[in-house]
């Protein structure tokens, strides 16, 4: 089985690659919402959450006070490197878990789907990695209609994050979305036939 790490910043068609994937029988693990399952299940990572940052930074239902932990962490660097040690370290051991079940699972592939991909380590569970990337005004325009939000909001979200060439740089391959959702889809196709096919030679 191929573990597939799927990268590049918001608005760039991630999800258009990983739905061929899934067409293609393949499982995926969506980095955002294995870390939001997280912080409701796992007691551990609750806990070392509340041993770094107070226990006020949870509800009484349990809930994660995002407010609350947005004003330590974004003040201040080292409060931000100690939040991104203590999530990456279990979000990697769920990775490693749903991997696991992928294969046991007869799974041709699996895709990591993150944008923190990289920065977090999850990246060195997998054999390959492809950067998605497309123009900046494409990103803007799918992230206003995606989300209801005004241009200058989702400008300053796509100008916030890393550029095209950082992805393009680090990743084993680049699927530029600068033409149709059926050209992305075609050439994820192919793409990922090409990296299964040599998986199995």
């Amino acid at each position: 089985m191929t573990v597939i790490g799927i990268t590049g910043p918001t608005g760039a068609g991630k999800t258009t690659v990983l739905d061929v994937l899934r067409a293609m029988g393949g499982a995926v693990a969506d980095c955002d919402a294995v870390y939001h399952g997280l912080l409701r299940s796992d007691v551990s990572m609750q806990n070392a959450l509340k041993a770094r940052f107070g226990g006020k930074i949870f509800d009484e239902t349990g809930g994660l006070r995002r407010r609350e932990l947005g004003a330590i962490v974004f003040k201040d660097e080292s409060a931000l490197a100690d939040l991104n040690a203590i999530t990456h370290r279990h979000i990697i051991a769920e990775l490693r878990r749903m991997v696991a079940l992928a294969e046991a699972q007869g799974r041709p592939a699996i895709a990591l789907d993150a944008i923190a991909l990289l920065e977090s380590g999850a990246g060195e569970l997998c054999d390959v990695t492809i950067a998605v990337t497309a123009p900046q005004e494409t990103r803007v325009a799918r992230i206003m209609a995606r989300e209801g939000i005004p241009k200058e909001y989702a400008l300053a979200r796509v100008r916030a994050q890393k550029p095209d060439s950082w992805f393009e740089a680090r990743c084993t391959y680049t699927l530029r979305n600068d033409g149709t959702q059926a050209e992305l889809e075609a050439g994820a196709r192919a793409l990922l036939t090409q990296i299964l096919d040599k998986e199995d030679i």
